[in-house]
């Protein structure tokens, strides 16, 4: 596959024009067929397609419904073998419409590495940098934000969420002022686990924030309940985490063909998880990791096509949960 390099300038859909260019200009059906690793990125969406985007709440602004986590994935060091898969997964995600880019100081390397493979890209524009502050104390919080804008190459930030409620009071109220004085356009909270969903709720109900991360996929479903009407009805954008629970979902389906009622709508695994959170229209964007282009390639044609309705969903979680 030739290495093209995009301006920062483009737009996605310029970007997706050039990159079908670069390989041959071939298109697919709306419903992208399975393809290999090598003629994967041959075959980008039909140019009156488009990837689904929703608003953010509080402002109206539309993203990209399939975005990219960097947890484990983007934390590796600076050799050329190491970085190049990654380089590929970044121009993969905005060539095929998506822009949101999840990272943390919790994460280990992967704020600069993101940084420094979206610049070499010229991308850095194209992104909507996410990032977290995770420390206690007002000081030691803007230190570590003021660092994580620095790694990844953005100023403003455009998002900065509390990661796992660590000191969340102290951290809103910076990034409140950092709001208002225009150094991140957008505040959140985030957490990894269920056990804080009551909290979660509470910081949703009580204080001003544009963006919650929340972990909720097909076998677990408990953000329904709550979270999920709870941020609609406080004009809060939600960004699922761990869409496949770290691989155990594909792990329970091993070896388990893919249902042929659902193939009118997904041609994969990670697609069928994938819709099945984005049928949710509470969810802004969910954040699927990967090293891997053809993974995020996949990834990224759950934002592309039909999404299961009520009767489709219920149908999904029988066939899952009779696995």
């Amino acid at each position: 596959m030739p290495t093209l390099s995009m301006p920062s300038s483009l737009s996605r859909r310029e970007a997706l024009r050039l990159l079908a260019a670069g390989t041959g200009g071939l298109f697919s059906t709306s419903l992208w067929p399975q393809t290999s690793t090598a003629c994967a990125m041959a075959n980008p969406p039909q140019q009156d397609d488009s990837m689904r985007r929703r608003a953010i709440p509080s402002s109206g602004e539309k993203l990209p419904v399939v975005g990219l986590g960097t947890w484990q994935q983007f934390d590796v060091g600076s050799s050329e073998t190491a970085r190049a898969p990654l380089k590929e997964v970044l121009r993969t995600l905005v060539a095929l419409g998506g822009s949101v880019v999840d990272a943390s100081p919790m994460y280990g390397r992967a704020e600069a590495v993101m940084g420094a493979l979206s610049d070499a890209l010229g991308l850095t524009d194209e992104i909507f940098a996410a990032t977290k502050v995770w420390t206690r104390g007002r000081k030691d919080g803007i230190r570590q934000m003021e660092a994580s804008m620095e790694k990844m190459r953005h100023r403003p930030m455009d998002l900065i969420q509390v990661h796992n409620l660590v000191d969340w009071q102290t951290h809103l109220d910076t990034l409140r002022d950092w709001r208002a004085e225009g150094r991140v356009r957008y505040t959140g909270v985030t957490h990894h686990r269920i056990a804080a969903f009551d909290q979660l709720a509470r910081v949703i109900r009580t204080t001003d924030i544009d963006f919650v991360q929340l972990p909720y996929s097909l076998r677990t479903r408990r953000a329904e309940e709550q979270l999920l009407p709870l941020a609609a009805e406080n004009d809060v954008a939600v960004i699922v985490n761990r869409p496949y629970e770290g691989g155990a979902l594909f792990r329970a389906v091993d070896g388990i063909p893919l249902p042929e009622w659902a193939r009118s709508f997904v041609d994969g695994w990670d697609q069928f998880f994938l819709k099945f959170i984005l049928s949710r229209p509470e969810v802004t964007c969910v954040i699927p990791g990967t090293s891997d282009p053809e993974h995020c390639h996949s990834n990224m044609r759950a934002g592309y096509g039909p999404l299961p309705d009520e009767d489709t969903r219920r149908r999904m979680v029988r066939y899952f949960e009779q696995r």
